[in-house]
Order: structure tokens, then sequence, then C-alpha cells
């Protein structure tokens, strides 16, 4: 069976800053943040103080991913150019998403260079309060003032597809009332939204009263890094099923997207199990497997 892997990282360094504050690598995949906290961020053995675009490729031919979709993360500190330029290198097997901060009073001439000078089609907002943009911003609208201006621009591009990471149910930037607003708004620009909304353990009944507002046709949502978010649950991970059973049941089939979130979710999980815990169960038949971890990308992602 055909994959692409829909959202995944690469960087040549880290550079990030979050609700912690600034990120610093400290070697063999480990960092710390300004409060003192430590981690690993990359699995060890797959980088120093970075993840390089082949040592990605590598993961995907160990596993057989035909593709995948370099998206952004604020965990990371963006890397549009990096990205950019290994999607170039390697374009049957990576397609690239920049993202830039809306509060930068330089925003629209960013994102005018994006689009002319680098020719993005894919564009990231990682909002969320946990390792976005709201961790260090106040709180403000998904689709208020700050962010409409680039939405705008962003519809205008042929085979835009727009990626919004808004977080937990628990948090503040979880807004999928403003998904549907944007998604009435520009009918004809793709949005993906990721992690499935980032379930944890006890939050069924929110996913239950959040996914209908992403039931539209140019709405997708991603399934990466489940396993992350309903742990410390084992494997097969009953609870992220349950979770992927309710999205085919609200949006179908057809708006589901596979994805894993490496690396930072290889520190914890082998990126195989990432996937045949679904393929595995009877979630779904095998043509709904093949539009989960191939179709429904290639159509979300214009591929």
């Amino acid at each position: 069976m055909k994959m692409v892997d829909g959202h995944a990282h690469i960087f040549d360094h880290i550079g990030s800053m979050g609700k912690a504050g600034e990120l610093r690598p400290l070697g063999n995949g480990n960092c710390r943040w300004a409060t003192g906290e430590e981690f690993r961020i990359i699995p060890e053995g797959y980088g120093d103080k970075e993840f390089l675009g082949e040592t990605l490729l590598r993961v995907m031919d160990e596993n057989g991913i035909e593709k995948a979709i370099l998206l952004q993360g604020v965990l990371y500190g963006l890397q549009n150019e990096y990205a950019m330029e290994v999607a170039a290198k390697y374009p049957d097997r990576f397609k690239a998403a920049v993202m830039l901060d809306p509060f930068c009073r330089c925003a629209q001439q960013i994102l005018d260079r994006f689009i002319g000078e680098l020719g993005a089609k894919v564009f990231k907002f990682e909002v969320s309060v946990g390792g976005g943009l709201s961790g260090y911003h106040a709180d403000f609208s998904l689709d208020g003032p700050v962010m409409m201006p680039l939405y705008e621009k962003i519809a205008q591009v042929e085979d835009a597809t727009l990626v919004l990471d808004i977080g937990s149910p628990s948090m503040s930037s979880c807004q999928p009332e403003a998904v549907a607003r944007l998604a009435e708004r520009f009918p004809d620009l793709n949005i993906v939204v990721c992690h499935l909304l980032a379930p944890s353990l006890s939050d069924r009944h929110n996913l239950e009263c959040a996914l209908p507002y992403l039931a539209h046709d140019n709405v997708w949502v991603d399934l990466s890094a489940l396993p992350w978010n309903v742990a410390p649950e084992a494997y097969p991970y009953p609870t992220a099923l349950d979770y992927i059973a309710l999205a085919k049941r609200v949006l179908g089939t057809k708006k589901i997207v596979w994805g894993t979130d490496a690396p930072c979710v290889m520190t914890k999980f082998k990126y195989a199990d990432l996937y045949t815990y679904i393929t595995e169960s009877d979630v779904f038949t095998q043509d709904e497997l093949r539009d989960v971890f191939y179709n429904n990308a290639v159509e979300a992602y214009h591929l």
C-alpha cells in the first residue's frame, strides 16, 4: 500500500521560542527550555542538534513511505528556507510548508516573499498554546483581524493548502468554530487541521462537540501524534482508535489524512507503530486505508 506521511518535520538547527521561553539544544537530541525543563526532541541516533531531510528520507525508505509533507513547527523553530530547499532537491519525496508569525510587523512582506520568491503552496499556522503562537502571544481569534489579511492573500494562491494546528480542546487556541467560518469564507481553499484536535484520554466528549464544525468539503484532519496525545496508553492505543472511528463517522473516511509528527514522536514511539496500529485495526476497510494513507493527502495537498 502506498503511503504519504501527511505531517513530518525536518530542521538543520533548533531555534524555538514557546510558552517556556527559548529552547536551547544540548546535543545528542536533547534540549532545555528557558524554564530549565529538559527533554529529548530527536530520537537517539537520528541527529545531534538537527533532523535533516536525508535522515527523514532514510526513515521513509525503511518504512515504504512514498512522500512526506514537511510542515513547520514552532517547537523546532521555523525552517522555511531549509524545508523548501530540501523539497526542491527531492521533489518526488517532499512537499514543504511555510509559516510566519502574524504578529511580525513585516508579516505581509514575509508572506509576499514566501509566495513570490519561494513559490510556497502550503501555509501552516501553529497557533496552539502548548507548542505554538498562543504560547508566547496573548490569546487571539483564529479568524480575527490579525490572521484574516494573511488568509485572504493565501486564498489567492493557486492550489494552496492552509494547515492549522489549533491545539487541544482545553486550550484557548482550539477554535473549531473559527475553522468552520474560514471554510465557508474560502470554499476553494483546502484546510487541514492537525492532530485530530490533539485529544487526551479524557477528551472524547469535547471531540464529539468539536468535530461537526470541521465537516466541510474543503476541510481535512490529520492523525499525527495521536498515540502521544493519549499517552500513557499502550499499543495499539485503543482510545486513539476510538477517536479515529469517531472522526470517520462524523467527517467521513475521505477527510482523514494519516501522519506521524516525526521526529519528536519517535523519541517515544517506533515509526512503524504509528501506522500499524491503524492498519492492523478494523476501523477502516482496505479501500478506506488507501484513502487515509495516500489518496486523501494527494487531494488535500494537491500532490
